[in-house]
């Protein structure tokens, strides 16, 4: 009886322990209240979703999302939060993601609780036909289904891919590839060819803008494709692996021609800015040597083509493949079954858009008539040292 009562003693000191700890915690979250950095409320509210979280029994688990969308009246891709009236891309899709339930709202609020990552960061009214997200959500039931139903029809989830829990899309991208759509009087020689609709791209001046899109392949100091990067800034070295111009098609009585670029990552507006230097040559506004120049140390002025025709094409994770792809747990990250799927995209949304908006808004006719502003012969350099001669 002793060794009973002794337990039951300690039972009740347990207890009582219990308790004291109990209200001692519970007052130091009512004191947290007080000093303004976690109420009670939160606490609950926190309870509750794990109540919620485990009657769904579907904990998170880390994706990846394959997005198309047409990029038109965005101001491209990344959130900015605190800025509405500028409408991006990642508004529309974490509102459908909170919509259909895959993620709880105040995750919507603040990304980082999801692990949101974009693959690649689109310009204000590029689109997309193969841009990759990974975040962690609830795998809900016809997820795809659900999350396509909240979401504008100019922007489309087409596919979905488990992948490893500290899996980063825009760290484990090791290749990005887009396309520039844009209509071929672009190449039309400003003094001998006719300026606009009914011009077409004839076989030399094709392999004139192949010839000088080649010589961007590999390794260069892209300092004077961007802006806020000074030539010794060694993030301005990047590599290129491949940069073509394909045959021309007609649509619409209207020649258009697609450029193709796959390289290691680009800065902002990098690839509008290669391309238009490449333009200015082909049209004669600027001599050869410039492309050689511009890698250069000094400054040297690059028109950026509109952003209009750019398309992020695909994104590349060759090395996660090789290392997860085949490891039983994880399926590599390539889209065969949604190649279809995103070919459809593109032709209802994202050429129709480029198309009609070239016919109606001239942004590529009305781009190009800016180019005679541009003073391709001097540099920076030149220009002050020209100043200090003259002085």
């Amino acid at each position: 009886p002793l060794q009973v009562h002794a337990m039951a003693e300690e039972l009740a000191a347990a207890a009582a322990g219990q308790t004291k700890r109990l209200n001692s915690s519970s007052e130091g979250i009512a004191r947290l209240g007080e000093n303004g950095h976690q109420s009670k409320r939160l606490k609950r509210d926190a309870d509750e979703e794990d109540v919620e979280d485990q009657s769904k029994k579907s904990p998170k688990r880390k994706i990846v999302l394959l997005m198309a969308y047409s990029g038109k009246g965005y101001h491209g891709m990344q959130r900015n939060v605190g800025s509405s009236q500028f409408k991006t891309i990642e508004d529309d899709l974490v509102s459908a993601l909170v919509q259909s339930g895959c993620i709880p709202e105040n995750h919507g609020e603040d990304m980082k609780k999801m692990s949101f990552q974009r693959c690649a960061r689109t310009d204000k009214g590029v689109s997309a036909a193969g841009q990759i997200v990974s975040l962690k959500v609830r795998l809900i039931d016809d997820i795809l289904e659900k999350i396509n139903n909240h979401l504008p029809s100019h922007i489309r989830i087409l596919g979905l891919k488990r992948v490893t829990g500290g899996f980063n899309s825009k760290n484990k991208c090791d290749a990005r590839t887009y396309s520039y759509m844009l209509p071929t009087f672009a190449f039309a020689h400003k003094d001998r060819d006719v300026q606009e609709e009914v011009y077409r791209l004839d076989k030399e001046t094709l392999e004139k803008v192949n010839k000088l899109l080649a010589c961007y392949k590999g390794t260069h100091n892209f300092h004077n494709f961007t802006s806020q990067k000074g030539p010794r800034d060694p993030s301005a070295k990047r590599y290129i692996m491949e940069m073509y111009c394909g045959e021309p098609f007609v649509r619409e009585n209207m020649e258009f021609a697609v450029i193709k670029v796959k390289g290691q990552s680009f800065m902002m507006h990098q690839i509008r800015k290669m391309i238009g230097l490449v333009i200015a040559i082909v049209k004669g506004y600027a001599a050869e040597s410039i492309l050689e120049r511009s890698w250069g140390e000094e400054k040297v002025d690059v028109p950026k083509a509109p952003g209009l025709g750019l398309v992020l094409e695909r994104v590349h994770f060759e090395k996660y493949n090789r290392r997860f792809g085949n490891d039983g747990l994880h399926e590599p990250l390539e889209w065969a079954e949604e190649e279809e799927k995103i070919a459809v995209f593109k032709e209802q949304y994202i050429y129709p858009t480029i198309i009609n908006t070239e016919r109606e808004e001239k942004s590529m006719a009305n781009w190009l008539s800016t180019l005679s502003i541009h003073d391709f012969n001097s540099s920076a350099l030149g220009i002050q040292a020209n100043n200090k001669n003259s002085k």
